[in-house]
Parts: structure tokens; C-alpha cells; sequence
């Protein structure tokens, strides 16, 4: 199916409301109507009363309330429709910005992996934003314009058809311009665009590494990075306004004041070849100059639109992309957590496998840990079983059913995950752990944190279970964090847990807690574990040596270690490691 344009699929949001819209354009169709009555009616006090001596002060009231009437009439229509449109538009802006939340729940995380956070986060809130200027301004000055200019010219043409067919040479005139305008000043929208987008994404992990910058003092050079892209959108906006001062109201100025001049030089010539009537002059004139108020606005409005028609490109460049329906899991019944890789190969560049050859199966109840250096694969494997990435070849089964067959979500629901660095949101604790799931009540919230030893502190924080953290919980420490972690991935009961480096930036106390609490809870649980301390997996049914990729060594904890291969080298090294560490503290506790 070929993708639809821009303005076509703008035109689809809009539709969805046109009962609405063709209502506001009635009413503003009236009120037009009213506001131009106005005109003809002075004309017809100045001809038909007031330049006769039998004008009667009666009919001049008459038609002057008639007057007054249409200005009211005006000024209300005029409301009613300014409100309908913009309340529309706020509702297809808050449709489209929901569509496109939902898009991205639905995108592969290769799309995240590859843009900043501040980029994305620009597309929700700025581009959207930037579309509703187009269908709260733009959209209703110019169907507003559009609908004054054909009622000002059918005036025209009542009071002087010849003068009127010479006044139709003024919208081609002002479209070329238009033309002109869009032409140069498009380049510089996209560009200024480009660059807030930029800005977005490098303020947005400015903030996030800030204690980097610091400590690397990086200030001075992120601010240089910032300052370059900063002046290069300020050129731009330069260079789209130097554009729009020269094509807006300036010329449409001094074409309508030369215009004018000549519709004056006409009558005064016409008046000596006859009589011309003095209301017919004034009514020409005063519609004329009503002409190129819609025009202007018009303009006025031409860099919103194009600032719309350029973030909703980017908008709908996101919407574009393949990706996966949010399913329902309401009926996916609870596996028992048996879990296959078979021969299975992975790159996130084509050619470039982090994975070759993975085969291992962990059933219900057996805890497997894979280890290695960094790059080993470790993680790869925990986002192929996650479904973040499909396998290159070979498949990975839960029950025996292949996983590439199940949708996202149903793989996901009985699955628990504890990451190295945990993410808390913002909330209160009791939050943190339930993450508001209907099915998960106070009290499960409770004893999750209870069972992985994390109840003492919180218990004795001011507000307790209600205790407000701010955005990925730097209010606690790493320990604390990971504490709240590990009770949300235990609170949700999952079959088959993953710890995901879990106690890797953790004390030794906070380790031992940890400890405790999961021989409680992988009893009867399907558990993945990817260790950087060796001395946690001691226990773990089976280790998984991977090296570039390739498992090289595969058994417990005791046969590794009598085999003395790589697991031997590494559990050695950390050993020596942690004895050098304990030295070097006893060391400096004894000089103290």
C-alpha cells in the first residue's frame, strides 16, 4: 500500500471531526456575510438618504440598527467558530500525539538503540505542538481568509464588475509570492527543526551524565558542542525572517496602498465622464482595503504551517515504521518455565554475530549463570529470551512452543528482571514495586520488600511505604534501589527470573540480603542469572563460560573449577582481587 502524503494523512486526523468543522464554517460563513453586509448598508444611507433632501431620519435608524444587528451577529459567529475549530484541533492534536505514544511502545528497541532519548522525546512534545499551530492558526485563518475574499469579491462585483474582474489579478499576484516564500524559507524550517531536535537530545543527556561532565571537566567543551548548534538554528531564524519581513506584510502593504491609489485615480476619472455615486466610491474602498487582511493573515501564518508540514513529516516518519501490536494477555496461561536456546546465532549488524552456536536449556526450578568478559554475549541472550531482538537463526522455545510465535507481551508476563542499574520512576515506593498492576495489592507490595530484606529501611523513612523518590530513585542509594527492584520483580511472581548483573554495583550487606532472599524466591522458578561476581553463582545448577560469543565451558561451580580453564582463571583473579582488597582495608583500618 503506497504511503499516503503528508497533507492527505493531516486531512485524515481532520476528517474524523468534519461534522464539527462544516458547523464552524456555517457560522463563519454567516458572520462573514454580516461583517460585509455592513458596507453595502452605509453605502445605501449615503446614496438613497443622506444626498437626498427627502432622506428620511427615520429609515437612516432603521438601517443603521439593522447594522448594529449585524456587527452582533458577526462578533458571536465569530466566536463560535474560533472556539469550535481550536477545540478541535486541540482533540486531533491530542489524538495524533496519542497515536504516536502508542507507535512507540510497538517499535523494535533496535529504533531506541540507535536515536538519543531527547530525539524522540522532541517528535512527542515539540512536533506535535507544532502541528497544532497548523490546525488551531493556520487552518482557521485560512479557511476564514479564504471565505472573506469570496464574499469581498462578490461585493466587488455588485458595486463595478470592470474594476472587480481588475481586482482579480491581486490573488495570483500574492500567490506567486506565497510560492517565492515557501520555496526559500523551507530549507531554513527543517534546518531549524534538525537542530531543536539536536538540542533536545544533547540537553537530555547533559542532564543524565551530568556528574561525568563534572568530574571529567567536560563543561566548558559540552558547552562549546551546545553553542554550535545553538548559532546554527539562530543563523536560520535569521534567514527564514530576513525572508519573511521581505515577501509579508511589506509588499502586500505597498501593493494594496498603490492598488488603492488606482481605484482612486478610476473613480475620480469615472466622476468626470458621470455622475458616480459618493456610497459606491466609499463601499469599493472599503472592501478593497478588507482584501488584504486575509491576505496578510495568511502570511502571517505561513511559517507555521510550514514549521506543521516539517514536524509532521518527522512525525509520521516514527509512525511509518514496522512495528508490533500490544497484545492482550489476559488469558496466557502461566508456563512452567522450561527454557531452550537451540544452536542460535545473533548480530545486531548484519555479518557482525555476537552470538554463534548458543545451545542450553534450563528447566523448571534450576538456576543457570552465564559469565564472561564484557562483549562475551551475556546480555545479548537475556534480550533474545526478553524478545528485544529476534535470532539470526536457530530459535529459543519456553515450553517447548518457539518464542518468535508468541507476541511480546504474553513472553513478557511471567517473566521477572532485575537490571545492574535499576530504574525507579517517579512515585512513592509502594508504587515502585506494584507499578499501579490491579492484581498486585498493598500487602504483596509489602511482602515482596519484606523478603528481599528491604522493609527495615523503608520502615524508617518519614513517609514509609508512601516515601516519594524522584526520577530513577537518586534519593536512595544503589543498594536500596536495587533492593525495590528485585521486590517489583518478585512481587509480580514471575516463572522464570532474570538477574541481570543484579548485584554487581551492590555492598557486600545488601549482597547477603539479596542472597537470602533468592533462595527463597528461585524455588520452583526457571532463573537466568549473568554474574560479575563469581562468588554469588556458586550454587547455580549450571555456569555458562561465553567467550566472543561461543559458550566455551559449560558445568557447575565445582567442575569448572577442577577443569581450570577460563572459569578458573576468572573465579581466581577475582579471588586474588578481593583478598588485595580486604588487605589494603585492614591495612588502613590498623594506621587509623
Amino acid at each position: 500500500m503506497p504511503k499516503q502524503s503528508t497533507a492527505r494523512r493531516l486531512l485524515g486526523y481532520a476528517l474524523v471531526y468534519k461534522f464539527r468543522i462544516i458547523g464552524a464554517l456555517l457560522i463563519l460563513c454567516c458572520a462573514v456575510g454580516a461583517e460585509l453586509g455592513g458596507p453595502y448598508i452605509t453605502k445605501t444611507i449615503i446614496d438613497q438618504h443622506l444626498s437626498k433632501d427627502t432622506g428620511e431620519l427615520s429609515s437612516v435608524l432603521v438601517l443603521l440598527a439593522f447594522y448594529m444587528g449585524l456587527l452582533l451577529v458577526a462578533s458571536i459567529g465569530n466566536f463560535l467558530q474560533a472556539y469550535i475549530l481550536q477545540s478541535t484541533a486541540l482533540q486531533i492534536i491530542k489524538n495524533m500525539r496519542m497515536d504516536l505514544m502508542r507507535h512507540i511502545q510497538r517499535i523494535p528497541l533496535r529504533y531506541f538503540d540507535n536515536t538519543p532519548i531527547g530525539g524522540v522525546v522532541s517528535r512527542i512534545a515539540n512536533d506535535t505542538e507544532a502541528v497544532r499551530d497548523l490546525f488551531m492558526s493556520f487552518m482557521a485563518t485560512f479557511v476564514v481568509s479564504f471565505i472573506q475574499l469570496t464574499g469581498i469579491y462578490v461585493a466587488l462585483f455588485v458595486l463595478d464588475v470592470k474594476l472587480a474582474l481588475y481586482c482579480l489579478l491581486l490573488p495570483p499576484m500574492f500567490a506567486i509570492i506565497m510560492i517565492i516564500h515557501l520555496k526559500y524559507s523551507k530549507g531554513f524550517i527543517s534546518i531549524m527543526r534538525a537542530r531543536l531536535s539536536d538540542m533536545n537530545a544533547m540537553i537530555n543527556e547533559s542532564i543524565a551524565v551530568m556528574p561525568i561532565i563534572q568530574a571529567f571537566r567536560r563543561e566548558s567543551k559540552t558547552l562549546q558542542e551546545f553553542e554550535v548548534l545553538n548559532d546554527e538554528r539562530y543563523i536560520n531564524q535569521i534567514k527564514q525572517f530576513r525572508v519573511f519581513s521581505l515577501s509579508s506584510r511589506n509588499i502586500v502593504g505597498t501593493i494594496g496602498s498603490l492598488v488603492t491609489a488606482l481605484v482612486i485615480w478610476y473613480f475620480g476619472f469615472q466622476s468626470l465622464q458621470s455622475a458616480i455615486s459618493f456610497g459606491v466610491f466609499y463601499a469599493f474602498i472599503d472592501y478593497l482595503g478588507r482584501i488584504f487582511h486575509p491576505i496578510i493573515g495568511i502570511f502571517d501564518q505561513l511559517t507555521n504551517a510550514q514549521r506543521a508540514f516539517v514536524a509532521a513529516d518527522k512525525v509520521f516518519a516514527i509512525m511509518d515504521m514496522e512495528g508490533t501490536e500490544v497484545a492482550k494477555t489476559d488469558g496466557v496461561a502461566r508456563p512452567e518455565g522450561i527454557v531452550k536456546f537451540d544452536n542460535v546465532s545473533f548480530a545486531y549488524k548484519a555479518g557482525e554475530n555476537v552470538l554463534s552456536g548458543i545451545s542450553f536449556e534450563v528447566r523448571k526450578g534450576e538456576t543457570v549463570a552465564l559469565v564472561g568478559h564484557t562483549g562475551s554475549g551475556k546480555s545479548s541472550i537475556v534480550n533474545l529470551l526478553l524478545g528485544f531482538y529476534e535470532p539470526g537463526q536457530g530459535k529459543i522455545t519456553i515450553d517447548g512452543m518457539d518464542t518468535a510465535s508468541m507476541s511480546k507481551q504474553a513472553l513478557r508476563k511471567h517473566m521477572g528482571i532485575v537490571l545492574q542499574d535499576p530504574y525507579l520512576f517517579a512515585g512513592d515506593i509502594k508504587f515502585n514495586v506494584s507499578l499501579y498492576n490491579e492484581h498486585i495489592s498493598f500487602e504483596r507490595v509489602r511482602s515482596a520488600l519484606q523478603e528481599v530484606g528491604a522493609s527495615t529501611f523503608i520502615e524508617q523513612l518519614p513517609n514509609g511505604y508512601d516515601e516519594q523518590v524522584v526520577e530513577r530513585g537518586s534519593t536512595l542509594s544503589a543498594g536500596q534501589r536495587q533492593l525495590i527492584s528485585f521486590a517489583r520483580a518478585l512481587a509480580y511472581d514471575p516463572s522464570i527470573l532474570i538477574l541481570d548483573e543484579a548485584t554487581a554495583s551492590i555492598d557486600s550487606e545488601t549482597e547477603g540480603l539479596i542472597q537470602e532472599a533468592l533462595k527463597v524466591v528461585s524455588e520452583g522458578r526457571t532463573t537466568l542469572v549473568i554474574a560479575h561476581r563469581l562468588s554469588t553463582i556458586r550454587d547455580a545448577d549450571q555456569i555458562l563460560v561465553l567467550h566472543r560469543g561461543e559458550i566455551v565451558e559449560r558445568g557447575n561451580h565445582d567442575a569448572l573449577m577442577a577443569l581450570e580453564g577460563r572459569y578458573y582463571k576468572m573465579y581466581q583473579l577475582q579471588k586474588g582481587e578481593s583478598a588485595a582488597a580486604s588487605s589494603s582495608a585492614a591495612v588502613t583500618n590498623h594506621s587509623q
